[in-house]
């Protein structure tokens, strides 16, 4: 479980400064940590891939202010803690993804109502809750601290660079880690696969040979 204390002295450690006591050490790179991390530092991050410890699933009616002058016959407004999408669905078990809607000006248009919603969250019980995280998340989130601190702390090109390199192969690691924490999935049926088992007693929900995706 990480803090924003352990973010922060981690993301010295990596930058070769001392450790904080407190997040109120009356310290210049503190002071640069905090910058940092008030420029929606976090939101950035979560940004940046398909987290599952943010991943946040709800049902969303159109807003009956605002009717479409043409096309799509609803507008969904988008939470307030959204981040990124993952699907829009047409069912509560998010088994039946929509494929025809727009994202336009922070809302969805499309014609199903209701929709189902996956999405990486900001909230503070979501991609916000920092007891939640992954170490890998968190280490990623160290590594981008330090990453925005180290151009003032040193002159060293090769550290910057080191530094840099360090934090893009944390990404890729909590991204990874990222992937496998997701469950195994069928892969959807095309029409000609349902047509074929029309006479059938029973469908599999998935698809007949049994392979996996995931």
């Amino acid at each position: 479980m990480t803090t924003r204390l352990i973010l922060y002295n981690t993301a010295l450690l990596y930058a070769g400064e001392r450790a904080l006591s407190s997040l109120t050490e009356d310290r210049e790179p503190r002071r640069m940590l905090d910058q940092a991390w008030n420029a929606s530092l976090v939101r950035r991050c979560l940004e940046l891939g398909q987290w599952h410890f943010a991943m946040r699933g709800v049902q969303i009616d159109p807003d009956p202010a605002i009717e479409p002058p043409f096309g799509y016959t609803n507008v969904f407004n988008k939470p307030s803690d959204w981040v990124i999408t993952s699907g829009l669905c047409s069912d509560e078990y998010f088994t039946s993804p929509i494929n025809r809607y727009t994202d336009e000006g922070g809302q969805w248009y499309a014609d199903d109502n209701p929709i189902y919603v996956k999405y990486v969250s900001d909230d503070v019980d979501y991609g916000n809750n920092l007891g939640g995280w992954p170490e890998t998340f968190a280490d990623f989130v160290a590594w981008d601290l330090a990453a925005r601190i180290i151009m003032k702390l040193s002159d060293s090109d090769q550290r910057n660079k080191e530094i840099a390199g360090s934090r893009r192969a944390a990404l890729k690691l909590a991204k990874n880690k990222a992937a496998m924490a997701e469950p195994t999935m069928f892969p959807a049926r095309g029409n000609w696969s349902k047509a074929r088992n029309y006479g059938s007693k029973r469908g599999d929900g998935g698809n007949s040979s049994g392979n996996l995706i995931g």
